[in-house]
């Protein structure tokens, strides 16, 4: 009767051990699933100007910072961009044609009707900064998504 008890016994915790081993493997799998996605990019407004000699538009500067390996959505701005990378390095390319690679100082350009097919950091290693001076219609989302 007691080894029967014993017997019992063991299987319970075995089969807890397996059910908690399960959960654990599980919420693995989940927190490796949410780690696989890129980072994603820090914006900070730095300033917005109403544009009086052109009624209902504004000029906007952001600091964007992409942590290593960050990747933006494919988007677009419905706005000019003017783009000056402060540190790092960024990929940048429009409407899938040929990518660039910019560095500190480099320049790069968007307009209204672009899409922005390719934007990220170069480095998996290190982030990458660079303001963004945006010449747009006032009340207007600076970045909307493109499915």
């Amino acid at each position: 009767m007691r080894m029967l008890k014993t017997f019992r016994f063991n299987t319970f915790g075995l089969l807890l051990f397996l059910l908690a081993s399960g959960v654990a493997a599980t919420q693995s799998a989940e927190d490796a699933s949410a780690s696989s996605k890129p980072p994603m990019a820090h914006v900070s407004e730095l300033m917005t100007k109403a544009l009086k000699d052109y009624p209902g538009k504004e000029g906007k500067m952001i600091l964007v910072t992409y942590p290593p390996g960050s990747v933006d959505p494919v988007h677009r701005h419905y706005a000019h961009a003017f783009v000056y990378v402060l540190e790092g390095s960024i990929v940048m390319g429009l409407n899938g044609g040929k990518q660039v690679t910019l560095g500190p100082g480099q320049t790069f350009y968007e307009g209204p009707d672009d899409v922005h097919t390719a934007g990220r950091n170069a480095s998996r290693t290190k982030p990458a900064k660079f303001v963004v001076f945006l010449l747009k219609d006032q009340n207007k989302p600076i970045l909307v998504p493109v499915h």
